[in-house]
């Protein structure tokens, strides 16, 4: 039988057990660093089939790596799995989808590799929306974990089809003003008020906001105001987010809305503290062949790829496309009008259309990595394009 059809054929013959999983795990979600089932299903799948399981990457709990070696020369085609949840809104990025449909991309790939050669890696990522010790692909890369590998696949769920497009490096940050309680009325003179430093510190960020570039971003809240009207707080806490279309632009603003916070400090005999939460996330180098051979399989799967502008978001998955050409392309789960995070797209990720995604999804990733490790001439093109995109 043919190759190609054979990774088709497998993917179709156990469909319904992949479904399965991404359902239960859409059942069961897991906020970010805290996906200890969806983490475990995956990674048994993985050994089940004959790859090597290593558990507790990079200080995250909850992520794996799953190999299988050809024992042959050739090239390793990596799989980026995300399976964590939404706070609230469970899976409404559908990361069931994405984790489950990398593991059999991966699986099926592996299926064929031990006569034409290579590796298939499958890369557990935690916390891809963030959090405490979030982005956990930021991790990997600091600790030097795609190194070894030459592309990274992954297919992402929306309301479309298409290709990578840009995103947005982003910065999560903790702002912390601490100052000195009092009666709001009987000696409010002996205090130094925390909640005027916040206020102070939001006006300035307002106003910073006129003076920045067209897709820079800064937004956040107030966890923590006050408890009580009539005492003056020692104590306000926000979260905020900053983004810019380049990691060394944002590391600008990012230190100018620290300098804000200062500022906010000093006017009212404060002390502060800012700090970030979790890695930062870099924009997103996109590898266009690499992109045009998801196009190419995606036409071939019936799905239909559109070329529209579907705006900025961020990813830690753009960490990765510093290290090695990546892509993050999108799938079609539901209406043109689907959004993400909200309730009707975590329906979405577990409707019969989401399911359809789950497979086509799988069986473009495969495809890619068959003709990657059957094509050394295109890999060898994608890896000199990316080369020169990251130097420019």
């Amino acid at each position: 039988m043919e190759i190609k059809q054979f990774i088709l054929d497998f993917i179709d013959n156990h469909r319904s057990d992949y479904i399965l999983m991404s359902h239960r795990i859409h059942q069961r979600p897991e906020l970010g660093n805290e996906e200890i089932f969806a983490s475990r299903t995956l990674s048994e799948q993985l050994s089940n089939h004959g790859f090597e399981v290593e558990t507790d990457i990079a200080s995250h709990g909850t992520g794996f790596i799953a190999r299988y070696d050809s024992g042959k020369e050739g090239p390793n085609i990596g799989f980026l799995a995300e399976y964590d949840a939404l706070p609230g809104l469970g899976h409404a990025c559908g990361h069931n989808i994405i984790g489950t449909t990398s593991i059999l991309a991966g699986i099926a790939l592996s299926k064929v590799i031990d006569d034409l050669g290579g590796q298939v890696i499958v890369y557990g990522c935690p916390a891809e929306e963030g959090g405490e010790n979030g982005s956990a692909k930021a991790s990997y890369v600091k600790a030097d974990i795609f190194d070894d590998v030459d592309v990274a696949l992954m297919v992402h769920p929306g309301n479309e089809t298409y290709v990578t497009g840009p995103t947005l490096a982003v910065d999560v940050l903790d702002i912390k003003f601490y100052g000195k309680s009092a009666h709001a009325s009987e000696n409010a003179p002996e205090a130094r008020n925390a909640l005027d430093a916040m206020i102070s510190y939001f006006n300035g960020v307002a106003q910073l906001r006129q003076h920045i570039k067209e897709n820079q971003r800064v937004h956040g809240i107030i966890i923590n105001g006050g408890s009580a009207a009539n005492i003056i707080p020692d104590f306000t806490h926000a979260r905020f987010y900053t983004r810019a279309t380049s990691r060394e632009e944002l590391d600008i603003l990012t230190d100018r809305v620290r300098q804000i916070a200062k500022g906010a400090a000093l006017q009212t005999g404060c002390d502060f503290e800012f700090a970030p939460i979790q890695n930062g996330v870099n924009e997103f180098i996109i590898t266009p062949k690499l992109d045009d051979l998801f196009r190419k399989y995606a036409i071939e799967m019936g799905e239909r790829v559109v070329d529209e502008d579907f705006g900025y978001g961020s990813t830690d998955t753009g960490n990765v496309s510093h290290v090695v050409p990546t892509i993050h392309p999108h799938i079609k789960i539901g209406s043109r009008n689907l959004v993400g995070h909200t309730h009707r797209f975590r329906e979405a990720a577990a409707s019969v259309q989401g399911d359809e995604a789950l497979i086509n999804g799988a069986k473009i990733l495969a495809l890619m990595g068959l003709e990657l490790i059957s094509n050394p001439a295109l890999l060898a093109e994608i890896q000199a394009e990316h080369q020169q995109i990251k130097g420019n």
